[in-house]
Formats: C-alpha cells, sequence, structure tokens
C-alpha cells in the first residue's frame, strides 16, 4: 500500500514572486512553521542537496532528514525527493505551479510510502500530511501575499 495527497491554494501574488519566495530554500524556517532549520549541502545546477530540520515534536523529538530537489522554471515544476527517508520506504513530493487571473495557483502532490516499522502507517500519514498541508499552504499564501501588497505600495 501507498500514500498519495493532493492539495492546492490560490495564492493572489505574481508567479514570480511566488516562485521565489517557495524556492529560497535558506529562507523556509520563515516561510514554514515547521522548519526549524536548513542546510544547503550542494548545488548542481538546478538540483539542490539539502539538510531540513524540524522544530520538536510533542514529545521532543527532533526529526531531520536531507532532501533532493529540482526545480524547472521554465515548466513551473519542482521534484523533491527525500535522500534519507526516515520512516518513509520512500517519499517523492511534486510542486506545481500555474498562474491564473487571479493569482497563482501552487499545488502539492505527494507520493510514498511509509515503512514497516515506522511509527505509523500510510492511511495515518496520508491524513497527517493532508492537515499540516493545509496549514502550511495557508501560512506560505498569507506571506506572501503580505510580501505582495508591500511590494505594491512601496
Amino acid at each position: 500500500m501507498a500514500g498519495h495527497t493532493d492539495n492546492e491554494v490560490m495564492i493572489k501574488a505574481p508567479f514570480d514572486l511566488v516562485w521565489n519566495m517557495t524556492n529560497d530554500l535558506e529562507n523556509w524556517p520563515q516561510l514554514f512553521s515547521e522548519y526549524a532549520s536548513v542546510e544547503v549541502l550542494q548545488r548542481t545546477g538546478d538540483t539542490t542537496t539539502f539538510r531540513l530540520t524540524m522544530h520538536p515534536d510533542e514529545d521532543g523529538k527532533v526529526w531531520s532528514w536531507v532532501s533532493e530537489r529540482e526545480t524547472a522554471r521554465d515548466v513551473r515544476t519542482v521534484w523533491a525527493r527525500r535522500v534519507e527517508p526516515g520512516p518513509f520506504a520512500y517519499m517523492n513530493i511534486r510542486w506545481e505551479y500555474e498562474e491564473e487571473s487571479e493569482g497563482t495557483r501552487m499545488r502539492w502532490t505527494q507520493d510514498f510510502e511509509m515503512r514497516p516499522d515506522a511509527p505509523v502507517d500510510d492511511p495515518t500519514m496520508t491524513d497527517h500530511i493532508n492537515r499540516n498541508s493545509r496549514i502550511q499552504m495557508d501560512l506560505i499564501r498569507d506571506k506572501i501575499e503580505q510580501r505582495a501588497r508591500e511590494t505594491v505600495g512601496a
């Protein structure tokens, strides 16, 4: 069995601003509420390998892993995968951006499978990712829209 999520948000801001802010990895701790730090390990062309570290969970555990992310601005898509999958057998993420009349639609799809010894199963992780994606996407939308308003007012 495997898990799959598909979430999107409309951001009332131009594509360039949405793309630039959401692909500025070093700024992710200010963009996402769940990340404590990002360490870029390697950049080669449009591919970046980096370590993400989360804030401690409710049990005080700090989760950290290495991911690889490839950006393709010309097709407005980002592909990512966990290099250190941790409790996942695999985790693949796709970010898609679509410019529309009211702004930019950002969509995240995630395909994954939990390892048999993981603390949760695929359906439980699917529910968690769907809940958390909505929270993070709303935060990101609000921050980007605020930046867009500040830019227009400048």
